[in-house]
């Protein structure tokens, strides 16, 4: 009897799910689960922001360690994205087909194998700490600073990467504010711990490591905890984990393009840390704060992109492509309205922002020319990163895979070699503008092809 009422509610919830994602007006669809997402992603970038603020009180080479863990870190979120966009992707389009078991399949075994890769990268990672944190881009002056911070970062390393599976996850169910909740928990606690443990306490760079560590232990339990309530069909129970090879090549091949995107942006970090040693320990501090403001711009119209995934990979499996259509227009639009907002902002204020960071006028006047340069291309950043997530949430992989390889490696990785060999650090300073430009331009006629391929067609003469 338990069962059957159990098995009761459960259809409701579905079907309350199904009548939300398929007959709610599409832009108010995607605003209201880009709402949530776009306050995680701000609060996360915000707390970066804030931690590169508090660290940077340390002095130049402590701010450019901030740089150097970034690249660290991107390592976990590669996995923990690989695995959580993978399932979620799978997990939605199974709801919106009517499989719902399938969907706690790929859930339970997204956490398994996000937990078994983050782990051997943290037992790596401990052994051989201080020559990947050269490789990363440490110079011996930044070391000690950056070995303080990233011990307690890979200690919690698959904790953070699970995180980050448990944010999309919940986002592909169309539940994002509960994995708003889980982030933003994790994210308070460390901006409040970040100031008592370094200058309350005295314990300085440690201080903002163990802060960190605090906060991804609190995140992951949050949200592993949203998963234990009735309306989450997606269940983390070792019965559902797959022992076949086919679950876990469905997971990383939709997956892949995060990886790709996150494992190419964290090549990319060190290859700016590398060409910006030669300038010294300020050029790091300065591209790492530039890096650290742009991503917060970003942020906003990659959360507006993260309510239109679920939407597109619902209606993918339902088959109502035409709301999938009017999802990307709208979310392309939107997103390109909040860019070019803080592109005029940041073009004018450019000085003063980076100022905010560090009093070091070398440091300044190298990041402000940077911002200032970024802040010209950002109105172009919108369309790529939502293109690549029309392409993952629909499992169109190949596709995806190719636009996640374009701005942070197809055009960033070549231009940070070569213009610096010509332009010295003006070339630095505007690899990244060139990369956006390019990357837009390339993606831009692949996209519009599957649009119009997308219109009126069915999922078989869609497939590949």
């Amino acid at each position: 009897m338990a069962n059957e009422v159990r098995e009761e509610a459960f259809a409701l919830e579905e079907a309350k799910r199904h009548e939300k994602m398929t007959a709610t007006p599409v832009s108010r669809l995607v605003l209201s689960l880009a709402g949530p997402s776009i306050v995680s992603m701000l609060v996360t970038t915000l707390y970066s922001t804030v931690d590169t603020w508090f660290v940077s009180q340390l002095g130049t080479s402590a701010a450019g360690a901030v740089s150097v863990v970034f690249a660290l870190m991107a390592i976990y979120q590669a996995i923990g994205f690989m695995f959580g966009h993978g399932a979620g992707s799978n997990i939605s389009v199974n709801l919106g087909s009517g499989h719902p078991e399938a969907a706690r399949r790929y859930a339970s075994s997204c956490l398994f194998a996000c937990l078994a890769t983050s782990g051997i990268a943290s037992v790596l990672g401990l052994i051989f700490l201080d020559p990947l944190l050269r490789f990363l881009g440490s110079t011996e002056t930044i070391l000690p600073f950056a070995r303080d911070y990233a011990v307690w970062i890979i200690i919690t390393g698959p904790l953070f990467a699970s995180s980050c599976a448990f944010n999309n996850i919940l986002r592909y169910e169309g539940l994002s504010s509960r994995a708003m909740i889980g982030l933003m928990a994790g994210n308070v606690l460390n901006m409040v711990g970040d100031p008592i443990l370094m200058f309350g306490l005295g314990l300085g760079m440690t201080g903002a490591g163990i802060s960190t560590a605090l906060a991804q232990v609190l995140s992951f339990a949050l949200l592993l905890s949203m998963f234990r309530r009735k309306d989450v069909t997606s269940k983390f129970k070792f019965r559902y984990v797959a022992r076949d090879f086919g679950t876990y090549s469905d997971i990383i091949k939709v997956g892949l393009p995060s990886l790709c995107r996150q494992s190419l942006g964290s090549v990319a970090t060190v290859l700016l840390n590398r060409q910006c040693a030669f300038y010294g320990d300020a050029a790091i501090a300065a591209m790492g704060i530039v890096t650290k403001v742009t991503t917060f711009a970003a942020s906003v119209a990659i959360g507006i992109g993260q309510g239109f995934q679920p939407v597109s990979a619902y209606n993918f499996g339902a088959k109502f492509y035409d709301r999938v259509r009017r999802g990307f227009r709208f979310t392309v639009a939107a997103g390109t309205v909040v860019m070019t907002v803080f592109a005029a902002l940041f073009s004018v204020f450019s000085s003063e922002v980076i100022s905010c960071f560090r009093d070091d006028p070398r440091v300044i006047e190298i990041g402000s020319a940077a911002l200032f340069y970024q802040a010209l291309t950002g109105v172009f950043i919108a369309y790529s990163i939502i293109a690549g997530m029309l392409f993952q949430s629909t499992r169109m992989s190949g596709r995806a895979v190719v636009i996640s390889i374009m701005r942070s490696g197809l055009f960033f990785i070549p231009l940070i070699l070569l213009l610096p060999a010509n332009f010295g650090l003006l070339g630095i300073e505007l690899a990244q503008p060139c990369a956006d430009i390019l990357s837009t331009a390339c993606c831009l006629p692949l996209t519009e092809k599957f649009l119009r391929k997308l219109k009126g067609k069915s999922s078989e003469g869609l497939s590949g």
